[in-house]
C-alpha cells in the first residue's frame, strides 16, 4: 500500500492506494502557521487501523521550502564564492554574508590562480562571529573542475553545521544560477531538515518503515533521505503534484491545459501528448533564477476562498485570501459562497453566504443571485485569462518536454482537466463560456495526492570529459575518473547511462521501471597555437518523470475515464 501526501494553501490531503485502488483518503485544514503538525495530523488519520507492515511507500509533496522562498523567510546563511575569467562575481551578490575570496579556474578547468586560504578564514570567521551555520561554496567553472570549491569546504568544515558545494548542488552551467541554487539549498536547509525530522519521527512511532520519498519541482520522488543534501529540489513540488495527477486523464493525442482550483490558488500547466512541459533552464522564485529543474507550472491568486470586493474599479476577485468562505466561517465573500448562493455548493452554511454576497450586491445595485452569478462568471473568465497569459508565454519561448525539445512548436491546447476542491461548478461553467473540452480528473478532490503517490523517481547527470587533461568528471556524483584521450562519444554516454542508472537505484528506483533520455550531447575541438590538442565532451542524461508503470491498474480502478460535464 502506498500513502501520498499533498500539503496545500487551504487543506492538506492524503490517500492510501492499495490493491482496491483508492483505499481511503483524508482533507485536514492546513495550518500555515504549523505545518508540521498539519502533515503529522494527515498521516495520523491516513494510518488510523491499518497494519504498518501493509505500507510499502510514502510520497510527500510539501509547500514547506517554497513558502520560505515566497514569503522572505529564509535562513541567513553565508557564501564563499571565487573568482575567475569574465564577470566578477560581485556583480551577482546575493544575501547578507557573501564573500569573494581569490581564485580561478579557466572554462577548460585548468587553474589560473590558487585559492587564498587567508581570505578564506577571514570569511569565516566573521561568519562564525554573526551565527551563521549553513554556508555555499560556488566557485566559476566548478562543473568543469570542483578542486577549488572542494578544497575550501575542507578547509571551513569543521566551522559550519552544513555545506552546500556548488558543483554537487548543480552540474549545469551559468555561474550566476548556481550561485543562487546553493544559496537557496542552504537557507531551506534548516526548514526542510525539521519537516524531515518530523515526518520520520511520525513513521518510526507508528512502526512504519516503509521507504520514504518526496515530490520534486520536475514530477518526479526522490528518496528522502537524499533530499537532506538537496532540499531546493522540494520547492514547487505542490503544482507539480497537480500535473501529475493529471497525466494518466489526458487525451493522447492532444495539447491539455491542467488547472488545478483550490482555496488560495489555482495552479496552471500544459501537457503535449500527456507530457509535461519543461522549463529548461530552472525555475524562477521569487527574484530568485536558479539551475532547480522543474515541470512549467503558474500558480495565481485565484481560488475558491479569494476575496471578493466591489469598488470604483468594479468587481475584483482575489488575489489574496482573507479566510475560508463566510459559509465556513470566514468573514470576507468568496466565490465559494457565490455558489452556496446559486445552490451549487450545499454543505456548509448557506445563511452566511448570503449575508456575505448581500454586502457585495448592495454595492453592486442587484439581487444577491445576479451578484453570485457575476462573482462566478468572473472568477472562471480570469482563471481562463490567467491560462491563456500562460500559454502566450510558453509559446514566446522554446517549448521543452520532459523527452525532447520542440523548437518552433507553438502550443494550442484543445483540451481543459480540472482538479481541486470546485472542479465540478468550475469545469461546468469552463465548458459555457469557452470552446475547449472540459474534463473533470477522477477523484478531483485529491487528484494532487493520488499523482504524488504514483509519481516515480527521477534524477539527472551530467557528465564532461576532458580528453587533453584525460579526465571524465560528473560535478553533482563527486566522480572524477582518468580516461583514455581517444574515447569515443559513444563510450563516454554509456559512462553517463551507468552513473545515472546506479544514481536512480540509489534515490529509490525501482529496477525495470523507469526509462532514460538523452538531453544534451556536444562534442567540441580545443585548438591551442593552431593545434588541436583535444575534445572537451558533454552529455547531460535524464530519468524521465512519469507514474509508476502499474498505474493503470490503480487509476483504471479509480475511474479509467474523466468525468465528462454535462
Amino acid at each position: 500500500m502506498i500513502i501520498g501526501l499533498d500539503v496545500g494553501g487551504t487543506h492538506t490531503d492524503v490517500v492510501l492506494l492499495g490493491p482496491g485502488g483508492l483505499e481511503n483518503r483524508v482533507k485536514v485544514l492546513t495550518d500555515p502557521t504549523n505545518l508540521f503538525s498539519t502533515v503529522l495530523t494527515g498521516l495520523d488519520k491516513i494510518t488510523e487501523k491499518i497494519d504498518p507492515q501493509q505500507i510499502t511507500r510514502v510520497v510527500l509533496s510539501t509547500t514547506l521550502t517554497t513558502n520560505a522562498i515566497v514569503e522572505d523567510k529564509l535562513s541567513a546563511v553565508g557564501m564563499i564564492v571565487t573568482c575567475g575569467p569574465g564577470i566578477h562575481p560581485d556583480n551577482y551578490r546575493i544575501g547578507k554574508h557573501f564573500y569573494i575570496v581569490d581564485g580561478g579556474i579557466d572554462h577548460s578547468g585548468r587553474e589560473i590562480q590558487s585559492i587564498d586560504e587567508t581570505q578564506v578564514m577571514d570569511a569565516v570567521q566573521k561568519m562564525v562571529s554573526d551565527g551563521v551555520s549553513h554556508v555555499g561554496v560556488v566557485g566559476k567553472f566548478s562543473t568543469r573542475n570542483p578542486d577549488h570549491e572542494t578544497k575550501i569546504c575542507n578547509l571551513i568544515d569543521s566551522y559550519f553545521e552544513k555545506i552546500f558545494p556548488g558543483h554537487r548542488v548543480s552540474g549545469n552551467f551559468s555561474f550566476p544560477r548556481r550561485i543562487a541554487t546553493t544559496y537557496l539549498n542552504a537557507s531551506i536547509y534548516p526548514i526542510h531538515r525539521a519537516f524531515f525530522e518530523a515526518v520520520k519521527k511520525s513513521l518510526t512511532e507508528k512502526d512504519i518503515n516503509a521507504p520514504i520519498f518526496i515530490l520534486k519541482a520536475d514530477g518526479g520522488t526522490m528518496d528522502f533521505d537524499t533530499s537532506i543534501d538537496f532540499p531546493g529540489q522540494s520547492i514547487l513540488s505542490g503544482p507539480a503534484a497537480s500535473v501529475m495527477g493529471s497525466v494518466a486523464f489526458a487525451d493522447d493525442p492532444a495539447e491539455t491545459i491542467v488547472l488545478d482550483i483550490g482555496g488560495t490558488t489555482t495552479d496552471m500547466a500544459v501537457l503535449i501528448n500527456r507530457v509535461p512541459v519543461l522549463v529548461p533552464n530552472g525555475i524562477e522564485i521569487n527574484h530568485f533564477k536558479t539551475l532547480i529543474r522543474a515541470l512549467h507550472t503558474s500558480s495565481v491568486g485565484l481560488g475558491g476562498d479569494s476575496a471578493v470586493r466591489f469598488g470604483p474599479d468594479g468587481l475584483t476577485i482575489g488575489p489574496d485570501r482573507l479566510g475560508p468562505a463566510m459559509a465556513y466561517g470566514g468573514n470576507v465573500p468568496t466565490p465559494t459562497d457565490a455558489l452556496f448562493v446559486l445552490g451549487r455548493a450545499k454543505d456548509g452554511n448557506l445563511e452566511n453566504a448570503v449575508m456575505g454576497i448581500q454586502t457585495i450586491a448592495s454595492e453592486m445595485g442587484v439581487s444577491p443571485e445576479e451578484a453570485a452569478i457575476r462573482i462566478f462568471d468572473e472568477t472562471c473568465r480570469l482563471i481562463l485569462g490567467k491560462a491563456a497569459e500562460m500559454v502566450e508565454k510558453i509559446n514566446s519561448k522554446p517549448v521543452y518536454t520532459v523527452r525532447e525539445a520542440l523548437e518552433g512548436h507553438q502550443i494550442n491546447p484543445s483540451h481543459l482537466l480540472v482538479l481541486g476542491g470546485p472542479a465540478p461548478f468550475f469545469a461546468e461553467h469552463f465548458k459555457k463560456i469557452s470552446d475547449f473540452k472540459v474534463d473533470i480528473v477522477p477523484q478531483w478532490d485529491v487528484a494532487n495526492a493520488i499523482g504524488t503517490a504514483l509519481s516515480r523517481t527521477t534524477c539527472e547527470v551530467t557528465l564532461f570529459v576532458d580528453t587533453y587533461r584525460c579526465k571524465a568528471i560528473a560535478p553533482e556524483e563527486n566522480v572524477s575518473e582518468s580516461i583514455n584521450p581517444r574515447i569515443t562519444i559513444a563510450e563516454v554516454r554509456a559512462m553517463a547511462h551507468e552513473l545515472l542508472v546506479k544514481k536512480a537505484l540509489r534515490e529509490g528506483a525501482v529496477p525495470g521501471e523507469f526509462e532514460t533520455d538523452v538531453l544534451e550531447e556536444m562534442e567540441f575541438n580545443m585548438i591551442r597555437n593552431f593545434q588541436l590538442i583535444g575534445r572537451n565532451i558533454r552529455i547531460k542524461m535524464q530519468v524521465r518523470p512519469g507514474l509508476m508503470h502499474d498505474y493503470n491498474e490503480i487509476t483504471s480502478m479509480i475511474n479509467n475515464k474523466p468525468r465528462e460535464t454535462n
